[in-house]
C-alpha cells in the first residue's frame, strides 16, 4: 500500500489568499490615512501651542504605524504557514 499526499485537502487556500490580500489593503489604506491624518494635526498642534493634542496627535501616528507594520508582518505569517502547510 503506497502512502500519497491528498493535495484536494487544501482546497480553499486561494480563497483564504484572496481574503487576506483584501484585509491587508484595507488595513495598509487605513493606517495610511490615519498616518497622513494624525501627522498634519500633530504639525497644527504644535504650531499653535496646543501640547495636549500634539501628544494625542503623535500617539496616533505611532499607533497607525504600528498597525502598518503589524498588518504587513500578519499577513506574511499566514502566507508562510500557507507554504508550510502545503508541503506536509
Amino acid at each position: 500500500m503506497n502512502v500519497f499526499p491528498d493535495f484536494g485537502s487544501l482546497s480553499g487556500i486561494g480563497d483564504l489568499r484572496i481574503v487576506i490580500g483584501a484585509m491587508l489593503t484595507i488595513i495598509l489604506i487605513v493606517a495610511v490615512l490615519m498616518i497622513i491624518i494624525s501627522a498634519i494635526t500633530w504639525a497644527i498642534a504644535t504650531s499653535t501651542g496646543n501640547p495636549g493634542v500634539a501628544a494625542k496627535a503623535r500617539a496616533g501616528v505611532f499607533v497607525a504605524l504600528g498597525a502598518a507594520i503589524l498588518a504587513g508582518g500578519g499577513v506574511t505569517w499566514v502566507n508562510w504557514l500557507i507554504n508550510v502547510g502545503g508541503q506536509l
